[in-house]
């Protein structure tokens, strides 16, 4: 594997302790009680050297071979990194109050832009944790690299759903001396769209060609109801 290499990647990851952490099975999810109904779980479509891995488990993909299992354990240095006592806050249950919410116990909250783990409330204080929950860990991935990705269609198809994970299969390619991406109706009224067209336009300049991308959001015209058919709707003459 190179840096700028399209990869999918299945994975599950445990923490110094043993416990599965993540992964891309299902079934293990549940398994484990960590399954969430939100998340997406299936292979994920990633660019080797982006930054969008954990730096120890994007140092790993370097050497792996497409189809072989791989095993590695990343250091807190190269995963989400050491425990910080300043990242361990202590405050007034006045500014909970303030902020309308209500402290509990292991409740996440968010505190301006972080986000923190409440570890202890008292009558008048509260302490907040914002290390990452994994911060002091290290992680044991075992992975397999399940496809190199190298025909320029499935290059530019892996790259929208890097960017904009919904309906990939709606997204219409046409790849000759323009690349046209015709996108399906869902995208049309999403408000994540706009950003992520710009991201997938220098997705592909700069990991598949260096050609005119055009997009297209088509507006079929409405289909006129046929007078006949609007006559039947009227009331019939008395015979």
């Amino acid at each position: 594997m190179e840096k700028g290499d399209i990869i999918r990647l299945q994975f599950d990851s445990y923490s110094d302790d043993g416990k599965l952490v993540e992964t891309t099975d299902e079934k293990k999810a549940k398994d484990s009680g960590i399954y969430d109904e939100h998340a997406s779980y299936k292979p994920v479509v990633t660019i080797i050297g982006s930054g969008r891995l954990l730096k120890g488990l994007e140092e790993s993909l370097i050497s792996a071979k497409e189809g072989e299992d791989k095993e590695v354990t990343i250091a807190p240095e190269q995963a989400f990194g050491v425990r910080d006592t300043n990242n361990v806050k202590v405050m007034s249950m006045r500014e909970f109050e303030r902020r309308e919410i209500e402290p509990e116990l292991g409740k996440v909250v968010k505190i301006g832009d972080r986000y923190g783990r409440i570890i202890t409330v008292t009558p008048g204080r509260v302490v907040v944790d914002f290390n990452h929950p994994l911060a002091g860990k290290s992680l044991k991935y075992q992975y397999k690299v399940l496809e190199k990705i190298e025909k320029e269609t499935e290059k530019i198809r892996a790259i929208i759903e890097i960017n904009y994970s919904k309906d990939i299969d709606k997204f219409k390619i046409h790849n000759g001396e323009e690349i046209t991406i015709t996108i399906p109706d869902s995208a049309k009224i999403d408000d994540s769209w706009p950003l992520a067209k710009f991201a997938i336009v220098g997705g592909i300049r700069e990991l598949v060609a260096n050609k005119t991308v055009v997009i297209k959001e088509i507006f079929e015209k409405r289909i006129e109801e046929k007078k006949e058919e609007a006559m039947e709707t009227k009331e019939a003459p008395p015979s």
